[in-house]
């Protein structure tokens, strides 16, 4: 599984007033790397699927602060 998380380093000028953020990170949605889709993907069970917003686990990509450690889950 590819990392959905990029990184980049924008451009720092010398006059800006505001102290520089040197690395930005920016998430990428999974649906990107899956291509054409595969028969027979993993699949939540209905009111899981409801609760996630999508029916399949590899689509699922639940929204994390880039200022906090995204969390784990033991899928």
């Amino acid at each position: 599984m590819k990392n959905h998380y990029k990184t980049y380093h924008p451009f720092i000028g010398p006059f800006d007033p505001c102290p520089p953020i040197t690395e930005k990170v920016y998430s990428t949605p999974p649906n990107l790397y899956l291509g054409f889709q595969p028969p027979n993907l993993p699949q939540f069970a209905p009111q899981e699927a409801l609760r996630r917003g999508t029916l399949w686990r590899p689509l699922y990509d639940p929204y994390y602060s880039p200022y906090e450690r995204a969390k784990e889950e033991n899928d």
